[in-house]
């Protein structure tokens, strides 16, 4: 398996596996690309990607640098163990669902987080979905050492109403919370 920045020509495959993951509609090529953005600062891309020996995705992991993501009603900066300017965003995870328990998410997170700290960082702060099956993404996050901030009530119903999101487990009506959770570098 190899790890490797997160490009256009992974663009594709990222977002058929982002929607197969999360739901319909989850993930675009405009979206994806502005992500991207968001997530290279100093000429260092802190999105990846991970690839097995025959080019297949396994996964992928996008995560904006310090000070260009925004900090919206979602977040709670007062609650952060570091100032708003120094916290990174992890925004989004899949793993091909096959892999999955393989150790390719911590690796991905690890990818992210060398590059985060390259540019500047010094945490970052995350959504993760409590409804996850088995509530596993709390639990990877929480094993890398991420800690809750606080529990957020629909987080993704917005996305269902402004932008035809479809919840794997609730419609186009998600109900998920989101566990805003830190983890210090």
């Amino acid at each position: 398996m190899t790890i490797t920045p997160l490009l256009r020509e992974h663009y594709d495959r990222v977002i058929t596996l982002a929607n197969l993951v999360h739901g319909a509609n989850y993930l675009n090529t405009a979206l994806l690309s502005k992500m991207c953005e968001k997530g290279t600062k100093h000429n260092i891309n802190a999105c990846f990607v991970a690839l097995d020996d025959e080019n297949n995705l396994l996964g992928f992991r996008t995560s904006y640098a310090a000070q260009q993501w925004p900090i919206d009603k979602w977040c709670t900066p007062s609650q952060w163990p570091v100032l708003p300017s120094q916290m990174a965003y992890f925004k989004c995870i899949a793993i091909e669902p096959s892999a999955q328990g393989k150790g390719i998410g911590p690796k991905l997170l690890q990818a992210s987080i060398n590059a985060l700290r390259q540019q500047g960082a010094l945490a970052g702060v995350a959504h993760l979905w409590k409804q996850s099956p088995g509530n596993g993404a709390v639990k990877y996050f929480t094993k890398a050492g991420g800690e809750l901030i606080k529990i957020h009530d629909e987080r993704w119903l917005e996305n269902c109403i402004n932008d035809g999101y479809t919840c794997t487990l609730c419609g186009n009506k998600c109900q998920c919370q989101a566990a805003e959770m830190a983890l210090i570098f």
